[in-house]
């Protein structure tokens, strides 16, 4: 298969595109009922509550408890949010079972959301922001919109430098081997409901997002990253915070880029 023309499809957005945009999310306060936030969460409570209260009022929260030992279900319940448990450890397993618990809904008799945000459960991101990450897809500019940490203003130690290095080899692997302009691998990221379906995820780890970034290339997704502050989490982190987090979690990053460039050819 030829590489797709990611040139045309992928797009950084600019100073005054940024603009545009924040206005637009203020007129789409009225579509927010019909998007689903999806947080995957290990042992947050401190941190939940206050991710779940700077949420804007959406259509449902989903928290996937990933084998906590603290009170996070708890919270999230608290909070407003439908918790459900998934044993198997791992980022990728928890958002699975969020996706799993949409579908579910769904066969119920639910309406399907038009679109569906990830967040993490540890305050690092801006819950407040989703306004502004949605309104691309609610206007028909994108099916897929992702928050860069690396092109928006970061607190000092929000991203350890390994984190920023990985991330960075991360996308220039991506656009060597794909012509992909991304500069993240940021959790912070809204898609259309139906694309993310089609998409087929399936990695159950520490490749999650970069999974979705890649497949979204071959689909021929229209996407776009938007500026997002990032600030020191609250606790220690699972990944970056370790470091054998971080080598797991850069070794699956990496192993996935090369896996996929491998197949690119069938896809």
């Amino acid at each position: 298969m030829r590489r797709p023309n990611t040139m045309s499809q992928v797009t950084a957005i600019n100073q005054a595109e940024s603009a545009a945009v924040s206005a637009a999310a203020n007129t789409v306060s009225s579509h927010l009922q019909s998007v689903v936030v999806v947080i995957p969460a290990l042992n947050e409570e401190r941190s939940l509550p206050l991710v779940l209260a700077d949420l804007p009022d959406v259509g449902q929260v989903v928290v996937i408890d990933n084998g906590s030992t603290d009170r996070t279900a708890d919270v999230a319940r608290a909070g407003g949010a439908v918790v459900v448990s998934e044993s198997q450890r791992g980022y990728g397993a928890a958002c699975l079972r969020g996706l799993a618990t949409i579908a579910q809904y769904i066969d119920e008799g639910h309406a399907a959301p038009e679109i569906v945000v990830f967040l993490d459960a540890d305050y690092s991101d801006h819950p407040d922001l989703l306004p502004r990450l949605v309104a691309p897809i609610f206007m028909g500019q994108a099916d897929f919109v992702l928050g860069s940490r690396l092109l928006g203003e970061r607190e000092k130690g929000a991203m350890p430098p390994q984190s920023v290095y990985g991330n960075r080899l991360a996308c220039f692997l991506m656009r060597l081997l794909f012509g992909a302009r991304y500069t993240d691998l940021g959790p912070f990221r809204a898609i259309d409901y139906g694309k993310l379906c089609d998409l087929k995820m399936a990695d159950e780890n520490f490749g999650w997002t970069i999974e979705m970034q890649i497949k979204a290339i071959f689909a021929h997704l229209r996407y776009l990253e938007i500026p997002v502050p990032y600030r020191n989490r609250v606790g220690t982190s699972k990944i970056s915070g370790t470091v054998s987090g971080t080598i797991k979690a850069g070794s699956k990053i990496l192993y996935t880029v090369a896996r996929y460039g491998l197949r690119r050819g069938s896809m």
